[in-house]
């Protein structure tokens, strides 16, 4: 039972789909599951979600749901039976419990060798360095010396990463000099993370290149974004990226597929890329639909979150063909207003062309509580559309 958590319900009724149609299992009660619930309805195939608790955004959209924690082995497990594949809204399952799936002939997609990219970023850095996929210099650090030596070379300022567990800009530091590396240096680290040391990369713009694979070979590849990180969280996306040149946009999709197939990935891949003017560099990975593909609910064809259902049953995948000329992507992050009922009808009522998606979670400042998409021709109308919406619904403006 989750830690000051009331007892568990018994779980969700076990709702097989039409005879013939197979269930998946997604480790992981988020947002991500919540919107993929949404596409395997549409699609007609069973999707049985692992949930830590009633609260979380999945939980609360109902359906076959299960309680347990995902790093419980027995948990995971009992989970797994009956589904025709296990895949996952985060990347946090232990590698033992997910070689434990594996052996026990269940397909899991992404595989725990693809993931193992996705949960370290120095086994990340190594193997699409190996690979000969470009990114910024790197090093596996211990101590204020090799960050020194590692700057001599490379320059001041310099970023620090801990290998695992850190998202949305957690666990990433950019530092000047010598003295704020030991101050980071210093931080206390769980067991078996290591320190990186990157390279700040000057770069133009911030990219994200998706690609659908299946276990069959087939690619879907979407257009490339245009991300906007603020304090590490991704606030806005626009798609496809204004002003990206042609040759950078192939070569960014290039890296997405080749970074697929080199690392056998199944299912949705997010890649997150600086756009420098010599070229694109590798950031991050995420082996899930990712924040950067929410647009494609409206904006594609086939939204991100059927395309991984489709891949990772291994069926023929969707048209990621852009619906409009531009779609614009804006999260909601949670303000001082818990009630959001008020505004979201304002919202609504405001700009009825605009879409508005609400993960049913609590709010709390800076949590990721919802986004809100548009498209149409005309970028500028877009953004300022979009930002009033998330800025009204945030609280930060009130007409």
């Amino acid at each position: 039972m989750p830690p000051g958590d009331t007892p568990l319900p018994p779980h969700g009724p076990d709702i097989r789909p039409a005879t013939g149609f197979p269930v998946v299992g997604m480790v992981g009660g988020g947002q991500l599951a919540r919107m993929t619930q949404e596409a395997a309805l549409a699609l007609g195939v069973g999707l049985r979600v692992l949930a830590g608790g009633p609260s979380e955004s999945a939980a609360r959209g109902g359906g076959d749901i299960r309680w347990g924690a995902h790093d419980d082995p027995v948990a995971v497990a009992e989970f797994a039976r009956g589904c025709d594949v296990v895949t996952f809204d985060h990347e946090h399952v232990p590698q033992p419990i997910l070689a434990a799936l594996a052996e026990s002939g269940i397909p899991v997609r992404p595989g725990p060798a693809a993931l193992a990219h996705a949960q370290d970023k120095v086994h990340m850095r190594a193997a699409i360095s190996a690979a000969g996929v470009p990114c910024p210099a790197w090093a596996v650090v211990t101590s204020v010396g090799d960050v020194s030596r590692f700057a001599e070379e490379h320059g001041w300022p310099v970023v620090l990463k801990v290998s695992r567990g850190g998202y949305d800009g957690r666990g990433v530091w950019v530092v000047a000099d010598v003295g704020q590396a030991g101050q980071v240096l210093a931080s206390p680290v769980s067991p078996g993370v290591q320190w990186l040391v990157e390279q700040h990369v000057p770069f133009t713009r911030e990219l994200a290149a998706q690609v659908a694979r299946s276990p069959s070979g087939q690619v879907a590849v979407y257009p490339v974004v245009r991300t906007v990180q603020t304090d590490g969280i991704c606030t806005e996306v626009v798609a496809p990226c204004p002003g990206l040149s042609d040759d950078h946009a192939l070569a960014a999709q290039q890296v997405a597929v080749r970074i697929a197939e080199h690392l056998d990935v199944v299912g949705m891949l997010a890649v997150e890329l600086f756009d420098t003017p010599e070229g694109v560099l590798v950031n991050e990975l995420a082996m899930r639909p990712h924040n950067s593909g929410h647009w494609t609910i409206e904006g594609a064809v086939t939204s991100q979150f059927e395309n991984h259902l489709r891949a990772v049953l291994d069926l023929p995948l969707g048209s990621p063909e852009a619906r409009a000329p531009v779609t614009v992507m804006v999260n909601v992050l949670g303000g001082e207003h818990p009630d959001l009922y008020a505004a979201y009808r304002h919202v609504m009522a405001r700009d009825p062309a605009l879409k508005v998606h609400m993960y049913g979670k609590d709010v709390r400042p800076g949590r990721k509580v919802g986004h809100v998409t548009v498209h149409g021709h005309d970028l500028a109308a877009l953004l300022a559309r979009a930002h009033h919406a998330a800025d009204y619904l945030t609280g930060v403006i009130d007409e």
